[in-house]
């Protein structure tokens, strides 16, 4: 089979000689076709709405791995392949992977089962902190992309697009970082040119993952395409607190400023810094308590061999990477209604390719 994968590959890219395809910026057509090829995981009425662009061929489709995870290889006819990674699915499997929402350093060790763990490095900064739930995701799905991207390296295709929407945009953010830093490590050849097309994705982790993905992808070669009405980019709930600021900040040494302060002054003052401090303090650690050690027991029912990881204290979610707004207008409301009845109308594939076509060729 992967000799077979390999010939097309060959055929594919014959005719696109030597020259870079792949081009830096965000480009509304290029965006279009992905997505019309992420609407291809969903049902069979569902794909036939949005069918596949011409010039593209399915090459594989991984088996459906972890939580109910599954991505596909496309080549394009310029010799560009496409790493297409799916949503969430209606399945309670699937959305424990988006409640599953503490957060874990973004460098570390993740043991699936007894006999396959998953050494990662998503960022440099030790700080830096992911969404656990789409960690596992990546996990899983790590395996197959990473040889199937060494297949494609083999048959000659250097150029890569990483496309998920929704959850798979999430996906996307953490795979794209992992590939990033295996390059640094020469761990992957470092001819590779991976441009990442995210899309309606939620928040992938904190201000410290953002900052090393952002500087790791600027000049053009990353993107998250959100809907301005849609609710899921405004995911997860985000709580911040003083200890997510950098160590250099004004509340560093605020205890010992108030202590030096005179009484009644020093009273207030330790007041309202407790009042201000203290809840979301509690807030993250409920949020670790449900969304960390609550829905890790659900993850083991499906996956009993996984071992949780000791999560990070903090839980301040950002929004991460190069953003392109696509702003709904008075048509768009009447073509997706807002009764309130469907709370994915703005998010789903056929509003984000309507509003997409309206933007100029390149933003």
């Amino acid at each position: 089979m992967k000799y077979i994968i390999c010939f097309i590959i060959l055929a594919f890219s014959y005719n696109a000689g030597i020259a870079q395809q792949l081009k830096p910026g965000f480009n509304r057509d290029e965006y279009i076709d992905l997505m019309k090829l992420s609407a291809q995981f969903g049902d069979s009425a569902y794909a036939a709405s949005i069918p596949v662009p011409a010039g593209y061929r399915l090459l594989y489709r991984s088996p459906v791995v972890g939580l109910l995870n599954c991505w596909e290889l496309w080549m394009r006819e310029d010799g560009v392949a496409i790493i297409s990674i799916r949503g969430t699915v209606a399945d309670k499997i699937s959305w424990l992977a988006n409640f599953y929402a503490a957060m874990v350093p973004a460098k570390g060790c993740l043991q699936i089962s007894r006999s396959d763990s998953f050494s990662y490095k998503l960022a440099d900064n030790p700080r830096a902190t992911v969404h656990i739930g789409w960690l596992v995701s990546t996990a899983f799905l790590s395996k197959t992309i990473l040889s199937e991207i060494d297949s494609l390296y083999q048959a000659g295709t250097k150029e890569m697009i990483i496309m998920g929407h929704s959850q798979g945009g999430a996906i996307a953010y953490l795979l794209t970082a992992w590939l990033f830093h295996l390059q640094k490590q020469h761990l992957l050849a470092e001819d590779i040119r991976f441009k990442t097309y995210c899309s309606a994705a939620p928040k992938p982790g904190n201000l410290y993952f953002a900052y090393d993905y952002e500087a790791a992808t600027q000049g053009g070669w990353a993107f998250n395409v959100v809907n301005a009405a849609d609710w899921v980019p405004e995911a997860p709930v985000s709580i911040q607190t003083l200890d997510d600021y950098n160590s250099i900040n004004p509340f560093t040494h605020i205890k010992s400023f108030i202590k030096k302060q005179k009484w009644p002054g020093r009273w207030a003052l330790s007041y309202a810094y407790g009042r201000m401090n203290k809840p979301n303090r509690k807030a993250a650690r409920n949020y670790r308590k449900y969304l960390g050690g609550f829905v890790a027991k659900l993850i083991k029912k499906q996956l009993p061999e996984y071992v949780p990881p000791v999560y990070s204290s903090n839980m301040d979610y950002v929004r991460t990477g190069a953003f392109i707004v696509l702003q709904p207008d008075e048509n768009y409301y009447k073509i997706f209604p807002q009764d309130g009845k469907n709370i994915f109308v703005n998010h789903m594939h056929a509003p984000y390719i309507y509003l997409a076509k309206k933007l100029s060729i390149r933003e």
